[in-house]
């Protein structure tokens, strides 16, 4: 795997037949990096445990066929003798690092094509494992190692497609029943593997995606290479182009939100279980090398952190905090100065997953106030501080003793409450969060009260009415707001409550309001408008 569109390793926990947690756990957030088992004048051998201590799971490159075959697989230290490499693999254990074995590599083809080839295999990676006692494997197969030529996603029927992954299960079987826990597995397909199903299924089409499915359960990690790969499709049906900020967030979000292909649905996988996987440099691969900058405003912006940076819009408010991590190809160019400087892919990495500072002690929100009081729902606000990373509101009933809470995760000092119970008084209260994790809450902010009015009759409602057309719609909609009602807010809500986008309303002038809702996925969405005791609101569909 010399300078090749280097396979990521991805963190894929074979499917566990036994029950139980497993006791392997990948750090979170996680920082992996490919580890090269050989000498090269760009980039040279390190000592293993001379790795850049950022770097918390290690792929270990190449466990390869036997010359001859495509399934009996070997494995030898090239610059250290076997008890060196394995007292060295046992130091960085000891330090809380995670060392895998990847599998095959851009040069090494394996194909476990019937029974005795598939026995074969999982017999010389038992020992592979058990005499280095790894952590885990990475599959990096390539080319013609994965392919599809027929059966579907969560029914595959080729042979090689079949006998791989129950030759996973097998081994980490076989791991479990020797250790008494459970074996990592990472793979980090290309993205026409993957994400190129959207495109086609068939050769090598997709052809990740039946083994991903098949081991979803186990699966840590997953992480496509987002290099070498040119343009590729998002869940949008937008083509985006690497080394852009746009094709790591579509990319990504694609992994996460799932997506259709003529081989069936790929249902996607947790947030947690996926990782950005892209080369140190631009000497690390053929193409995809994307700058530092680009990268952190790009899983800034996935994990809901920052603004988005460029033309694609993720379809989840918010993003996804849950985002694992990063990955690289490969340590060894992270390593050499002139791969961009020394390690600075890590250091790009603890600046987008480090805690931040956390202001000590958290300070509580101030200045708190309720408005656009209606029956059944109010809007309350606050003072924001520059500590918090969001905020929580708790409400009740005067005089009961349960409180309700929402959760706000940006540095938002506006929310609105919806579901109250008209002619009631209500007591509220907000705290700041200054960290999610761990998480660190203010103290709470003085209680204060609103009370909501008495339900207007159908006579005095029937004329304030929100009017949406075209109704089904496809890219834009027009919003006609009754006479009387300014000023107000308009907001549209997905089908699962999350606020997608508000709209100040000031004046009659604002009184048909075109909006472009070409991002938005197929659903049904709720625009709802809130103005001094009028509460209105209207469902549109989105069809395309």
């Amino acid at each position: 795997m010399n300078k090749k569109t280097f396979f990521l390793p991805i963190s894929l926990f074979v499917l566990i037949l036994i029950s139980g947690i497993s006791s392997a756990q990948l750090p979170n957030p996680a920082l992996v990096g490919y580890w090269h088992n050989w000498n090269d004048a760009g980039a040279p051998y390190i000592q293993l445990t001379s790795v850049d201590s950022r770097y918390n799971v290690i792929e270990i490159s190449f466990a390869t066929p036997v010359s001859g075959t495509d399934y009996n697989m070997q494995f030898a230290p090239d610059q250290v003798t076997q008890a060196t490499l394995i007292s060295q693999i046992q130091t960085m254990q000891s330090q809380g690092k995670k060392i895998l074995i990847s599998m095959g590599g851009a040069t090494s083809a394996i194909s476990l094509d019937n029974a005795n080839e598939k026995s074969g295999f999982i017999s010389s990676m038992n020992s592979i494992i058990n005499t280095y006692n790894f952590d885990g494997i990475d599959i990096d197969f390539e080319g013609s190692s994965v392919t599809v030529s027929g059966g579907t996603i969560s029914n595959p029927t080729d042979a090689k497609i079949l006998n791989l992954i129950d030759a996973i299960k097998q081994i980490m079987l076989n791991y479990r029943n020797v250790h008494n826990k459970k074996l990592l597995l990472t793979m980090a397909p290309e993205t026409a593997f993957v994400q190129g199903g959207m495109s086609a299924y068939g050769g090598i089409w997709g052809a990740y995606l039946p083994v991903i499915n098949s081991l979803r359960d186990s699966l840590d990690l997953l992480q496509v290479q987002l290099y070498n790969s040119g343009s590729m499709y998002g869940i949008d049906g937008n083509i985006y182009t690497q080394g852009t900020a746009d094709f790591i967030i579509s990319q990504t979000e694609a992994v996460i939100h799932g997506f259709n292909t003529s081989g069936g649905m790929f249902n996607g996988l947790p947030a947690s279980k996926i990782a950005v996987g892209l080369p140190a440099c631009s000497q690390a691969a053929g193409g995809g090398y994307t700058d530092t900058a680009i990268v952190k405003d790009a899983i800034d912006y996935l994990r809901g952190t920052g603004p988005r940076p460029g033309a694609y819009t993720l379809s989840l408010a918010g993003g996804y905090p849950a985002l694992r991590g990063m990955m690289t190809w490969s340590v060894n160019w992270d390593a050499v100065g002139s791969c961009n400087g020394v390690y600075s892919y890590a250091e790009n990495y603890q600046r987008i997953f480090s805690p931040a500072n956390v202001c000590s002690p958290c300070p509580k929100p101030t200045n708190l106030s309720s408005s656009v009081i209606n029956a059944s729902s109010v809007v309350l606000s606050w003072t924001v501080n520059s500590c918090a990373v969001g905020y929580q509101v708790l409400y009740r009933k005067t005089g009961t003793t349960t409180w309700s809470n929402k959760n706000i995760n940006s540095n938002t000092g506006t929310t609105t409450l919806t579901g109250l119970t008209a002619s009631t008084s209500y007591q509220w209260r907000v705290r700041s969060k200054c960290s999610v994790s761990p998480v660190v809450w203010s103290a709470l902010a003085t209680v204060k009260t609103f009370t909501t009015p008495a339900i207007r009759n159908e006579t005095e409602n029937k004329n304030f009415i929100i009017n949406i057309f075209p109704n089904p719609a496809n890219d834009i909609i027009y919003i006609n707001l009754p006479d009387n009602s300014f000023p107000g807010v308009l907001k549209i809500f997905n089908s699962i409550g999350q606020e997608l986008l508000i709209v100040n309303v000031k004046s009659i002038d604002q009184q048909k309001i075109s909006l472009n809702v070409s991002h938005l996925a197929p659903d049904i969405y709720f625009a709802i408008y809130l103005s001094d005791e009028k509460y209105l609101n209207q469902k549109f569909i989105i069809e395309r």
